[in-house]
């Protein structure tokens, strides 16, 4: 059956394309360098790590709430417009306060909208291209695209103006990504009209599961020092923000290769062990960053092995999920994927980052726990049966 031919506009496509650049590069603004703004502001590293911990507990509640809104209205588009307006103006508060819980409370607001508006990108993306995964893939591009031009854009404004450029760059990019959004059109789709009797519980009650969510638990948890503090790290050893912009964007691109390899990948080895495989080489690269990151040579070849520690283990743990509750628990599963990984992992690694860290003088230390870390994250998967996975 052919496909409508307004579902494909060109134009519609486009103006995708350039929403996932801008959502996608101010990941690219704010994550590396969240931490070099703060430490300007005179943060201590401790206020660092709990300021990242409670900003990223705002990303569990968010993408339920407006999950939930976009369900009942019915209207995903205006409910990315307005998400996309409130985090440019929610983010814009940064420019009018200063204190330790004035900036929290901004930036965890910014987060709950921000994080909000992917799954109505991705919805809005999906029902555009009617599945055809090349076509949304060649789309899904542009976020890292994005994502490694504002990174190394940013480190540049760094080293030319001050630690405050982050804020400046970040509130351009938000505020162009809401008027990008108001240029969208949405495609008309059926609604569904089959019911959800059935409970999900007989598939999240079971050792397999859990061993999954604590295995991803402990992996987002060792990235809270990456995440935290890996710009103020690269400044403390004397790299330049352009530099430490290049080295962000290294690991982007070797995630972008890794990506288009990953279907072949999993085919060949199965879930389990490319989980267990990249998680160990996670702990291979925070253990590098720990005792070598002097050494270029070493630091580029940690950052190249992003393509597993983010790539692969995303790739492979979307591959389960999707087989594992199938299309009727499909959202479910993702939401608790998320929530549990990236929101309580990555609220206790963010904290706990901040706690070791101690102004940089615990820095081999916080490290190498977050290898400790990514290895139990490996052992929790070992023992699961391949065929279960």
């Amino acid at each position: 059956m052919p496909l409508p031919k307004s579902a494909f506009s060109n134009s519609n496509l486009i103006l995708l394309a350039i929403t996932y650049l801008f959502y996608f590069g101010q990941f690219g603004v704010l994550m590396p360098y969240l931490g070099v703004f703060l430490d300007g502001r005179g943060f201590s590293s401790t206020e660092i790590g709990e300021l990242f911990a409670l900003i990223t507990v705002a990303r569990i509640a968010g993408p339920n709430l407006w999950a939930i809104l976009a369900d009942k209205s019915g209207r995903a588009l205006r409910v990315l417009q307005l998400g996309a307006l409130l985090t440019f103006a929610t983010f814009s508060l940064v420019f009018f306060v200063d204190g330790f819980w004035s900036l929290t409370l901004s930036l965890a607001l910014m987060m709950m909208f921000w994080t909000a508006i992917l799954p109505q990108i991705e919805g809005l993306t999906l029902n555009c291209v009617y599945g055809h995964a090349s076509r949304y893939g060649r789309i899904r591009l542009w976020g890292s695209i994005g994502y490694i031009l504002l990174t190394i854009f940013t480190g540049k404004m760094i080293d030319v103006f001050s630690s405050e450029a982050p804020i400046y760059v970040g509130a351009l990019v938000l505020f162009s990504l809401f008027i990008i959004t108001l240029w969208l059109k949405a495609p008309k789709v059926e609604k569904s009209t089959n019911p959800l009797h059935e409970s999900i519980w007989h598939k999240i009650n079971t050792p397999v599961f859990y061993a999954f969510l604590l295995s991803v638990a402990l992996l987002q948890l060792s990235f809270g020092a990456y995440y935290g503090f890996f710009a103020l790290y690269l400044v403390d050893l004397d790299y330049s923000g352009q530099a430490t912009g290049w080295l962000i964007a290294i690991g982007v691109l070797a995630e972008v290769i890794i990506f288009l390899q990953a279907g072949k990948l999993i085919k060949f080895f199965g879930v389990k062990w490319i989980l267990v495989i990249s998680t160990l080489l996670t702990a291979l690269r925070w253990y590098l960053l720990a005792v070598a990151a002097n050494n270029p040579a070493i630091l580029v070849f940690s950052q190249m092995l992003h393509a597993f520690s983010f790539g692969m283990t995303h790739a492979a743990s979307m591959h389960f999920i999707h087989h594992y509750f199938g299309n009727r628990f499909q959202s479910q599963g993702q939401a608790i994927y998320l929530s549990v990984g990236f929101g309580i992992g990555g609220a206790v690694g963010g904290y706990g980052a901040g706690y070791f860290w101690q102004q940089g003088h615990g820095a081999e230390q916080t490290f190498t726990l977050a290898a400790i870390a990514a290895v139990f994250s490996a052992v929790s998967l070992f023992f699961v049966s391949s065929k279960r996975m």
